[in-house]
């Protein structure tokens, strides 16, 4: 665990320059607009450790899959979002010597994510080898206002000499992905261009055939006023550059203006990509940077309205719920369907920038609640269009008749997952995506989806858990074989209760969502079985698999085995783990790991999540106080669903002990991994855990439920959601919650319950006497 990030309520702050963290700092202050993104990778010239990264959304390489041991069913590739151009180039030579922080003295160092304007500032003083001394102040950030714009002011000050500072502004499209399985590059050069202060480099992605042009403008400013610099044009392969040459004296400031536009053929004809993107640079040159920096910081605020969550009294919680918040915006806008949420974002290469379950179990709730309502709907929409390479992936492994199982990990809807314990194995997966249905149609009242996309889904994961369950002549009961639950150290389980009782729920909902359509869109329905071929004996084959299904269950315990022989394991609580073995998964073989008791991430305890209504307050309380002692939370997506669970069952302490964790897992490096990229998909989990942990809000019967308690650190807390057309803001004290509705649409409210009806443009105050 790290401790080097400053407290502070809308700024990240690291002050001092340490070399062995910086690759967790380039994670840490990050930026994107979700359409690209980069590390806060330096500007000038840097030879010490890095992991440079620069990508654009929907574009990807099919890496070729690296394994030992090839197996029927593995994919031939894994899906990767590329380093792609970098465009923040800058190399500054001081009378020919290079700036660059690994070999300089640095004095005054400090890097600042402002996340309420939606910019990084960087400010250094640096002593070269020669003694002469620079000052450097640096910002830049990705536009949300216009998402294929970025920019950049880098103004640097001679402090002891006069001398010849020699500038090259550059794109570099020569770059590669570290973790290229054979140490491939990605890129092929397409064309490049220059017209005075602007250049254009043009790449193509091998195999894929995705083609980006990064579109540059570069200005320079002496004491505040453009100079008219000879610029020398450098052409290298895949490279592109502007240099110029300017004298300055002790004292005096130069000021490198950069303004880029980054296009992908996603989102234009391949044969107007250029010129399209000279149309988008000009215009955002004629801006001005501080006019894009303007419109950055209003885009921003508005996004704060929607979606800020305010915790009065404890300025580290306060810091790390908005930096969750600012990095789920940064990466995912929900403007593009085909878009998604890798659990990296834009800070990292690890999990290939795809898409994992993650959405639908933590992603889903965040946006349903501050998003516009056609943000989350995109993201079914995405699972819907991919609903053909599912049957695809099913049919590779064996499954007939329609039987979907959506992959593991993906970009464009196949399986690209390669080891084999998750490709085959962690199809619980399948059941997250049905879920994210419901939970959508349960927030929104959008049943209307059913008709038109979701029933379709549903029955496909539904014929997927018909054929991969099979009847026990034992146990005289339906099982399921050779499965990994949300908890990945440990493979090929029989009978995981998460999974059982999900296949099982997944059965009962697609049958309830077949019952919908058919009595409100009848003649929907009848193309629907037709398009499906679907029996109506296939609904009396699976409810006989919800009547007869096999659950592991301890009676002495009285809680739910996460699977057959689980209580054959020794029985070790995490407290008696010497610390030098952690984590589990960095210290420990993977045969010790297996064969130990403890658990990566919330496995039972998801499916409490997940079901709670199904679960009395005992049943809760006594599976979560035996699941939890057992659980390392080496996942980043463990320690929200234990937040929100011991917050059901008024367990204050260990409630606001794994939010602190969850909330700054990566400001605080707790799993030693930050440097690898940000843990984007669990930071909804850090929303969930003081929406639906702390304020306990619930959607049931079509009604916003408010069970909320007020952790002793705090002195209030208070958010907005958005619930149905109405907008909700909410603020929780130690004297009263006080709920206003700031739209015209009535909502119904219960709280602690009672029951309320909040009408447009009121505010409604609950005294204190009704917390507990």
């Amino acid at each position: 665990m790290k401790n080097y990030i400053k407290a502070h309520e809308w700024n990240i702050i690291e002050e001092g320059f340490d070399p062995h963290l910086n690759k967790i700092s380039e994670s840490i202050f990050s930026l994107g607009n979700g359409r690209m993104g980069q590390r806060a990778n330096f500007e000038e010239t840097y030879s010490g450790e890095t992991l440079q990264g620069n990508y654009v959304a929907g574009v990807y390489y099919p890496d070729k899959t690296r394994v030992g041991w090839w197996k029927n069913g593995y994919p031939e590739y894994f899906a990767k979002v590329l380093n792609a151009a970098n465009w923040i180039g800058l190399s500054i030579k001081i009378d020919d010597e290079e700036l660059d922080l690994a070999k300089a003295s640095v004095q005054e160092f400090s890097r600042v994510l402002n996340m309420k304007e939606g910019h990084l500032q960087r400010k250094f003083k640096a002593t070269l080898a020669s003694g002469k001394q620079v000052q450097v102040s640096a910002t830049r950030f990705c536009s949300i206002a216009d998402d294929e714009i970025g920019a950049l002011e880098y103004t640097i000050k001679a402090l002891n000499f006069d001398g010849k500072l020699t500038i090259t502004s550059f794109t570099d499209g020569d770059v590669k992905n570290q973790d290229s399985n054979y140490d491939e590059k990605f890129w092929d050069f397409v064309a490049d261009d220059l017209q005075g202060n602007d250049t254009f480099l043009t790449l193509r992605t091998k195999k894929t055939a995705f083609e980006v042009c990064t579109a540059s403008h570069t200005a320079i400013y002496k004491q505040g006023k453009e100079i008219s610099a000879e610029l020398e044009a450098i052409k290298k392969e895949k490279y592109i550059a502007q240099q110029c040459k300017v004298e300055i004296k002790s004292g005096e400031e130069l000021s490198i203006v950069k303004i880029v536009a980054n296009l992908s053929s996603e989102n234009h004809a391949k044969n107007e990509l250029l010129q399209k993107a000279k149309v988008v640079l000009e215009k955002a040159v004629s801006k001005s940077f501080n006019t894009l920096l303007t419109e950055q910081k209003q885009a921003w605020a508005q996004k704060w309205e929607e979606s800020d969550i305010v915790i009065e009294g404890d300025v580290a919680a306060q810091q790390a719920i908005r930096f969750n918040i600012f990095q789920l915006f940064q990466t995912y806008t929900g403007k593009d369907d085909r878009l998604n949420i890798g659990p990296k974002g834009f800070t990292g290469e690890k999990y290939g920038g795809s898409t994992y379950w993650d959405t639908e179990a933590y992603c889903v709730p965040f946006y349903l609640a501050t998003a516009p309502q056609e943000v989350s709907r995109n993201l079914l929409v995405y699972r819907y269009k991919q609903l053909d390479k599912a049957i695809e992936n099913a049919q590779k492994l064996g499954f007939k008749n329609g039987a979907a199982l959506y992959p593991m990990v993906t970009i464009n809807g196949e399986e690209c997952h390669n080891e084999w314990e998750i490709t085959f194995e962690e199809i619980h997966r399948n059941g997250a995506i049905a879920y994210a249905i419901y939970n959508y149609i349960r927030y929104t009242g959008d049943e209307d989806y059913l008709q038109q996309y979701g029933l379709e889904v549903l029955v496909g994961i539904a014929r997927f858990w018909k054929q991969r369950v099979n009847w026990s002549m034992d146990k005289q009961q339906y099982v399921m074989l050779g499965v990994t639950g949300p908890n990945e150290y440990e493979n090929n389980i029989n009978n995981n209760w998460y999974t059982n009782y999900l296949a099982v729920w997944c059965l009962k909902y697609a049958q309830k969502a077949a019952q919908i359509v058919a009595e409100k869109h009848p003649e929907r329905y009848q193309a629907l079985l037709a398009k499906l071929k679907l029996d109506k004996d296939e609904f009396v084959d699976w409810q006989h698999i919800v009547a007869n299904m096999y659950y592991p269950y301890d009676k002495k315990l009285g809680v739910f085995l996460q699977q057959d022989g689980y209580l054959d394991k020794e029985q070790i609580l995490v407290k008696d783990l010497p610390a030098a073995d952690r984590p589990l998964n960095q210290k420990w073989s993977w045969d010790r790991i297996l064969r130990s008791c403890f658990i990566k991430q919330a496995d039972v305890l998801q499916g409490f999540y997940f079901f709670e209504d199904d679960f009395d307050f005992d049943a809760h309380k006594r599976n979560f106080d035996f699941y939890e002692p057992r659980t390392v939370h080496e996942s980043s997506l463990s320690p929200c669903v234990h937040s929100i669970l011991a917050a059901k069952l008024n367990d204050e302490a260990r409630a606001y002990e794994f939010y602190l964790r969850t909330s700054r897992l990566d400001l605080d490096d707790y799993n030693n991994d930050t440097e690898d990229g940000l843990h984007i998909t669990s930071m909804a989990g850090t929303w969930m855990s003081v929406v639906e942990g702390f304020a306990g809000m619930r959607v049931r019967d079509d009604k916003l439920v408010f069970n909320p308690f007020l952790p002793e650190k705090w002195k209030s807390f208070a958010f907005t959601v958005g619930f149905r057309g109405a907008n909700i803001k909410v603020n929780i004290n130690a004297s009263e919650i006080n709920i206003t509705n700031t739209t015209q649409q009535p909502v119904q409210l219960v709280i602690h319950q009672h029951d309320y009806l909040l009408n447009g443009n009121t505010e409604l105050k609950v005294a204190n006497s009704l917390l507990v």
